[in-house]
C-alpha cells in the first residue's frame, strides 16, 4: 500500500434535493433519508463505507438548494469522479452540485458562521397542483407590509424560545437572526432568512406567527409579544414544510468552497 493510499482525505460536497419524498435528511432506523441516499451513493464511488456530516438537518418535506456537507476517505479521486460518480448511483431527487478537499480543520457544521433558507408561500384562492410539494399555500390575502412591520422584531440577538419546537435539542434557545426580508413576486410570497444558527422548527414557527398577522389575524406586535413569552404554547402554528428551502451555508473565507449560490 502506497503512502498515498494511507492518506486521509476530507472532502466537503454541495447537495441539492428535493425532500418532497424523503424523511428528512438524517438517516433512521424505518424510512427513506437524504442522508442514506448520499452516503450509499458516496460509498460505491469511493468503494468503501462512508459517513457524512451535514452542515444542518432539515425535515420531512423540506428541500435544500445548497446543503453542505464533509466525509473522509482514504480513497482519491479527482472532483469531477466525486461529483459525477455520486450523480450516477444518487435518486433523481438529489445532486451533488460540487466537491473539493478541504483541510482537516473544516467541519459542515461547525464551521458554518452562517445559514440562509427561503420559505415560499403561493398566495392566492386556488390551490397549487403541480407545485403542491414546493410551496406553502395560503388562501387568504397577505399584507406584507404588515408581515415586514412584525418581522423587524425578531432581527438582532433573541431567545427564540417561543420559536422552536418543544422537542428541540440546541442547548441554547439563543440565536442571531441576521435578516428576515418578506417580498412579494405576483402570488408569491418569500421569506428568506439568515442567522448564526437556528432552532428546530425556528422558520416554521416564524412563518406561522407572520402568515398570521398578514392576513389581519393577529397584531403586528404580536411576533414580538410571541418571543417575549418564551414559551412555545404561547406560540403561532407550525407553517408548512412544503414551502421551505434551505438556501446556502456561509463558511470563513479560508475554506474557499465553490459555491453556486447566487442572491
Amino acid at each position: 500500500m502506497t503512502a498515498e493510499e494511507k492518506k486521509i482525505y476530507r472532502i466537503a460536497m454541495g447537495v441539492e434535493y428535493d425532500g418532497s419524498h424523503y424523511l428528512g435528511w438524517q438517516s433512521q432506523r424505518e424510512g427513506e433519508t437524504v442522508q442514506q441516499n448520499v452516503e450509499q451513493a458516496i460509498s460505491v464511488v469511493a468503494d468503501q463505507p462512508i459517513k457524512v456530516f451535514c452542515a444542518g438537518r432539515t425535515d420531512t418535506g423540506v428541500h435544500a438548494t445548497e446543503q453542505v456537507i464533509h466525509f473522509e476517505t482514504t480513497a482519491y479521486r479527482k472532483a469531477y469522479s466525486w461529483i459525477h460518480g455520486c450523480n450516477t448511483n444518487l435518486n433523481k431527487s438529489i445532486s451533488v452540485l460540487w466537491a473539493t478537499e478541504v483541510p482537516e480543520t473544516f467541519h459542515a457544521r461547525f464551521s458554518a458562521v452562517k445559514r440562509s433558507y427561503r420559505y415560499t408561500i403561493l398566495n392566492r384562492d386556488i390551490r397549487p397542483a403541480i407545485q403542491q410539494n414546493y410551496v406553502s399555500f395560503v388562501h387568504k390575502h397577505l399584507d406584507i407590509t404588515r408581515m415586514q412591520q412584525a418581522a423587524a422584531h425578531l432581527i438582532g440577538t433573541h431567545d427564540f424560545t417561543s420559536y422552536r419546537t418543544v422537542a428541540c435539542q440546541a442547548k441554547s434557545p439563543v440565536r442571531t437572526l441576521l435578516k428576515l426580508d418578506v417580498t412579494r413576486q405576483g402570488e408569491y410570497v418569500h421569506l428568506d432568512l439568515e442567522a448564526d444558527g437556528f432552532l428546530h422548527h425556528m422558520v416554521r414557527n416564524i412563518a406561522g406567527v407572520l402568515i398570521k398577522i398578514g392576513i389581519g389575524e393577529a397584531d403586528i406586535d404580536w411576533s414580538k409579544e410571541v418571543l417575549e413569552h418564551r414559551n412555545r404554547k404561547l406560540g403561532g402554528v407550525t407553517a408548512s414544510a412544503k414551502g421551505l428551502y434551505l438556501r446556502k451555508i456561509t463558511y470563513p473565507d479560508e475554506f474557499v468552497l465553490p459555491s453556486v449560490y447566487t442572491e
